[in-house]
C-alpha cells in the first residue's frame, strides 16, 4: 500500500533480455536493450535524420515551390541546362586556344623540372616559372634562363628615378 502513495515501482523480479534476442540483458533506461543494440539504433535514427535533411535541403534549396514533384522536375531541369550551358561555353575556348592547351601543364602531383622528382608542397617556384626540387633549387643548379642582372638593373631603376634640374639661364 506505501507502494501506491509514493508511486514507486518494485524492482523486476529477474533480469530483462535483450528484446533484439542478442543475448545479453537490456535495462528499462535503454528501452529493454542491450548498450550495443541501443547505441546502433541511435545511429540508425541519427543516420536515418541526417538523411531526411539533406534530402529536403537538397529540394528546398533547387527550388522554393510548395509542392515536392514539380520542385524535383524542376531542379533536374535547372542543372542539365547549367551542364549544357558550360558544355556551350567550354567548346569554343578549347577550339581557339587549342595551341595553347598544349603548353598548359596539367595540374597534379608537382615534379622538379630538372630531375622529375616529386616534390609536392616543398617545391620551390623559380623566376623562371619552373618548379624545382631542394637540390635545383638555385639558378646556377638548373640553367636559369631567366636574366637576374637585367631584371636588377630594372629595379633600381625604377626605383631611383634620374632627377634633372632645370638649365639655368646664363646672364
Amino acid at each position: 500500500m506505501d507502494h501506491d502513495k509514493t508511486e514507486c515501482q518494485a524492482p523486476p523480479e529477474g533480469p530483462i533480455l535483450c528484446i533484439n534476442n542478442c543475448g545479453f540483458f537490456g535495462s528499462p533506461a535503454t528501452m529493454n536493450m542491450c548498450s550495443k543494440c541501443h547505441k546502433d539504433m541511435l545511429l540508425k535514427q541519427e543516420q536515418a535524420k541526417l538523411a531526411a535533411s539533406s534530402i529536403g535541403s537538397i529540394v528546398n534549396g533547387s527550388s522554393s515551390s510548395s509542392g515536392s514533384e514539380p520542385v524535383l522536375a524542376a531542379g533536374v531541369g535547372v542543372q542539365v541546362n547549367s551542364v549544357e550551358s558550360k558544355t556551350i561555353s567550354t567548346q569554343p575556348s578549347s577550339a581557339s586556344g587549342s595551341g595553347e592547351s598544349a603548353e598548359v601543364k596539367p595540374e597534379g602531383p608537382s615534379h622538379c623540372t630538372t630531375c622529375k622528382k616529386r616534390v609536392g608542397l616543398t617545391g620551390f617556384k623559380c623566376r623562371c616559372g619552373d618548379l624545382f626540387c631542394a637540390s635545383h633549387r638555385y639558378s646556377d643548379k638548373h640553367d636559369c634562363p631567366f636574366d637576374y642582372r637585367t631584371a636588377a638593373r630594372d629595379a633600381i631603376a625604377k626605383a631611383n628615378p634620374v632627377v634633372k634640374a632645370e638649365k639655368l639661364d646664363k646672364i
